[in-house]
Parts: C-alpha cells; structure tokens; sequence
C-alpha cells in the first residue's frame, strides 16, 4: 500500500493543528458558529441529528492495521455520547410511532460506498482531540465533506485483481495530491466524486460518479483514461457520459481541471437540487462537451498546464510497496490446493465461505479474503471497536497488515497466502466475520438513515435489520444466488439505492415513514451487466409492508428463473411487470392480515 512520505506526515499534523486553533478560537467565542461551520466541515466535522458526525477519509480504500487500531481507539474512546442525548434521541424516534425499533450504537465506525469512515458521537470538545489520533496515523477527514473534489475511490483488489489492465492506485494518488485543497475547486456548485478501476470488471462503479476513469491500454499498448462524466444518483439519477475514449495518462490532471473548470463557470448555484454535474451535463450535452476540449487545449497552449511527468508517476508509483510474502513455492501451493480440498469436503461451511468470501490474485500463490460484519444485530458497514481492533489482528497475521475498504461497505484483506486459508477461517469464524453471505442478500449496502442523518426521510438501518432476519437462511440465501440489495434513507441516495438490483428508498409521507421500491438496477460490475438505475415498482409501502414486498419480488424470481440463471438475469427476460404485480399483490395481503 501507499508508503506516506514526511511531507504527507508534516501536511496532515499540520492541518490537525489548525483545526484545534479554530475549535478553541469557537468554543472561546471569538469564532463564531457560522465562521466555524465551513472550516469544521472541511476537516470532515457535521452536526447530524442528535449528534456530530465526523467522516475520516481512506483515500482509494487503504488502510494499514495501525490505523485500524487508531480507528478502533477513536470508537471506543471517544464514540461515546451522553447518556441524556441517547436518551433524547430514543424519545424522538419512539414519537414515530411505527411500530420499529430505533437502530442507535456507539462505540463503532461505519464504512461508507465511498470508502470512507464515519463516528456518530463524538462530542465536538473533543474533535481536536480526535483529529490529533488520526494524524499520529496520517489519517484525516480533509475533503470529505463541502463542495470540492471529495476522497477519490477505486477498486478494492487494485494492485491484486486477476482482470487488472493497469494498477489505478499510483494515478488515484496523483490525482488526491492534486485535487487536496484545491484553491480554484474549494468552491464547486456541489460537491464532486471521482472513481477510478483498472480492471475489466468495474468494482468502483465508475458511471455513477461525477468522473469515472478506467485506465486503459490502447491497440499500441500505450496507457491512457476513458474518461466519463456527469453520473450521479440522487433526485435524478444519471449514468455518466463518455467524453475521452483514450486520454494519454500524463493528461489527465489537464483533462480534469478543464472538467472541473467548466463546471464552476457554468454549475447552477441558484438550485441544490440542479447544482451536481450531472444536471449539466444532461443540459448542455455536446456543448459541455465542446467546452471541455476547447478549455484543455487553452491550458495546454497557455503554459500553465500540469502534465505528469514520467518521473512523478515514477515518484509516487514507488511509494506503493508490495508485502515480502508474496512469492508462494509452487510446491507450497500444490500442497494448499490438496489441503483446501479435503476442507471442502470435511466443512461445507467452509466450502461456502471458500466461494463466497475468496477470490483470485493475480499472484497465484495469494487470495484476497472478504470479512463479513453483515450479520443480525448489526448494521450494514457497521463494525465495533472490538471488530476493529480484531481487523487488524486479522490484517497483521495473514494479510501483511494491509486491509481494503470496498463499495459494498466491507472490508478485504488483500495479501493472503493460499497455504494460510483454513487458518484464517478459523480465525475470522472465532471473531464471527466468516459468514459466507458475500455478495447474496444479506450483504446488502444501507446508509446510516434516519436513526443519524438530518438529511434522511426515514429510517433504512430497521429495514435493513427486518430482511436480514427473515433472510437468516444460508441455505436459503445460497439458493437464491447473488442480489444486490441497496437502502437509501432519502433521495441524496447515499446507499446507492439506484444501482441496486433491489432498491429501497426511503420517503417521507405527512411525517410518516415509507418506502418506495425499484428493481433492475445496476452499479456496473459484471453481476448486473452495464450502469442503470432500478425501475421504480409503483407507490410506496408502509414500513411494516418492506419485507413482505421483497418476499413476494423474489417468489416470483423462484417461480420464472431458469436453472442456474440470478435474480437479475430472469427480471431482464421475464420483464418487469410480474415482478410489480407481486409487489403490489404483496401490500394488500398485509393490509389483510394487519386489519
């Protein structure tokens, strides 16, 4: 992984030291609230509903295990609200009156689509304190938040993936060195995402960012960027636009700022809602585009252009370090081979976690592991200071203590021997991170909701848990193959409900909870086929409807599918309408049965 320099060190010590600077000039009173917001916000700091928020940044989804026990440390040391503002916040959501649970921890972080980290409760006194921890361990919250260029994501497995053309980490660390604190892009229209894969599976959901790159190589074996742009999800949900087939890799910090550039010239700042690039985009068509290309060629003629070269990519590709283990004897892996083997067929538990939770490196001696935290009594992305503290035991004793943040709010280790993966299930089975549920129904993505979010409509975190306990199973979730299924609490869509082959969106109706239902979407990756949003099933339904909706949907799933074919296989040739048939049939049978 990313080996920081002491430049990186000296930035990230530095900008904690301004933060503490601003917090005591506010909590001193001589800065005040409204001065201090737009500076807290940049060091990652809300003010969510009953509490602050901070979300710390992992650029490209890299963490070692010391920062995993820092983060570890920051949940259980500071995480920790007063017992009158859990009290609060408890009377507030039983004044719902919808019959479910409020989902409310502490002492626990929360991994994002975005590949970043968030606390719910850490006092604002203390977020000095805080930033101070993080920076031991050049962690930061610098740029995840406010309306700049955000943390730049990519693939879990870049570096390691078996279908990897290129390795986008040192050009996503380019690019995050470029793009950190910006001075003509801290203040967009909105905010702004960049994703970049190198792979020919898109893992980072590439089209649904503001940018999408894919690095590439073309018919001469040169490396470039397709470049893509104005994808988005929220209020109206956009698959980006292809606007370079192949940018030569040293432009692309001259391409992006053209990008950008004219985005801030021409973004709506008269409406949040039309502000994001996509509305653009969609508006101004070839336009936007023609705009582009012309401001990139006046950068480039006008001198003050930032083309990368071979020496700084040489620089900062030198600085990814790959672990000493990674070179496995033949012999070695034969034996492994025997051994996994004869574990599948003494475990079946075993061999399912084997294909659910294992896949391929590219050095074959290697497998990159996922640990599953997706269980009853616990939220989607969620993991407890004690789960974070075992991460990186997990991370030091069999993945060179190197773990990956993903989309789908998991974490992988990406550097494990062939030889040591009994081991580690036992290991990851003792902790109770081994469910084999990877990628099938319970490994749903949810956004925190309205249980935190001051955003949120509702609350998505009891929906989440109410399909999880029907769908306990694993027979059953192994018979029904791999679905996507994505919760968002509110329109912002910040549990990328869109993309998901199942969508739940929560919606606010005369102060009451609902949830509207699509189908069919896909991020992209080669489960769902190409990027494109769920169609929606019809009006919404009640909260006590959700998990009788989803059963129906996939009944019919069981009842049409062909032998071997997925859930999102049989929506695309049945087509819709079966399944929204259902979905509705499903609504009045509970209505039935509640009267």
């Amino acid at each position: 992984m990313y080996q920081y320099t002491e430049f990186d060190r000296q930035f990230v010590q530095a900008r904690a030291a301004q933060y503490r600077d601003q917090l005591t000039r506010n909590q001193a009173g001589t800065l005040a609230d409204d001065d201090f917001r737009p500076l807290r916000l940049q060091n990652g700091w809300y003010v969510q509903r009953y509490a602050p928020m901070l979300r710390v940044a992992v650029p490209y989804g890299e963490l070692n295990s010391a920062q995993l026990r820092v983060l570890a440390q920051v949940a259980a040391q500071y995480d920790t609200p007063e017992r009158q503002v859990i009290a609060h916040a408890q009377r507030s959501q039983d004044q719902i009156g919808n019959g479910i649970a409020p989902q409310l921890v502490s002492n626990t972080g929360h991994f994002t689509t975005r590949q970043n980290v968030q606390f719910n409760w850490i006092p604002l006194a203390k977020s000095a304190d805080v930033m101070d921890l993080l920076a031991s361990v050049n962690l930061h919250g610098i740029q995840t938040s406010g309306n700049c260029i955000r943390n730049i994501t990519s693939d879990e497995r870049a570096g390691i993936a078996v279908d990897e053309v290129v390795d986008p980490r040192p050009y996503a660390e380019v690019l995050r060195q470029w793009s950190t604190l910006h001075p003509e892009f801290a203040y967009l229209p909105r905010k702004f995402k960049i994703a970049i894969t190198g792979s020919v599976e898109d893992r980072a959901a590439i089209a649904w960012h503001d940018v999408g790159l894919r690095v590439l190589r073309n018919a001469a074996g040169e490396v470039g960027f397709q470049v893509l742009v104005g994808g988005g999800m929220g209020r109206t949900p956009v698959i980006a636009s292809e606007i370079r087939a192949f940018l030569p890799w040293n432009q692309i910090i001259n391409y992006l700022e053209a990008i950008v550039r004219v985005y801030n010239a021409w973004g709506r700042r008269d409406n949040l809602y039309k502000a994001r690039i996509k509305i653009l985009v969609k508006a101004e068509g070839q336009r936007y585009f023609d705009e582009v290309e012309a401001e990139y060629q006046r950068i480039l003629a006008g001198g003050a252009q930032h083309t990368i070269p071979q020496t700084e990519l040489d620089r900062v590709s030198a600085c990814f370090v790959a672990p000493a283990l990674d070179t496995v004897p033949q012999a070695v892996q034969a034996q492994a081979e025997r051994a996994l083997s004869a574990m599948v067929q003494a475990q079946p538990a075993f061999g399912r976690w084997l294909s659910q939770n294992v896949a391929a490196h590219k050095n074959p001696g290697l497998r990159a592991v996922t640990l599953s935290y997706k269980r009853l009594g616990q939220a989607p992305g969620d993991a407890t200071a004690d789960q974070l503290q075992t991460a990186a035991v997990l991370a030091d004793r069999f993945s060179a203590g190197e773990v990956r943040v993903n989309h789908d709010q998991n974490l992988v280790l990406p550097w494990v021997r062939v030889d040591q993966l009994i081991s580690l299930w036992q290991a990851a089975t003792e902790a109770g991170v081994a469910r084999a549920n990877i990628h099938l129904l319970s490994d749903m993505i949810a956004c925190p909701g309205g249980d935190y979010c001051a955003l949120a409509n509702a609350r998505s975190l009891p929906i989440a848990a109410a399909i999880t306990e029907r769908y306990q199973d694993l027979d059953e979730l192994f018979d029904l193959g791999e679905i996507d299924l994505h919760i968002s609490g509110c329109i912002n869509s910040c549990g990328h409900h869109h993309s998901g082959h199942i969508g739940i969106l929560g919606v606010d109706k005369d102060g009451q909870e609902w949830y509207q239902v699509t189908l069919g979407g896909s991020d992209g990756s080669d489960l769902g086929g190409p990027a494109r949003p769920g169609k929606v099933v019809g009006p919404s339904f009640a909260a006590a409807e959700v998990v009788d909706v989803i059963e129906a949907v996939l009944d019919v799933y069981k009842d049409q599918r062909d032998a071997g074919e997925n859930f999102i296989d049989t929506l695309q040739r049945v087509g819709f309408d079966p399944f929204k048939s259902a979905a509705n049939a499903a609504r009045y049978a509970t209505a039935r049965a509640a009267a």
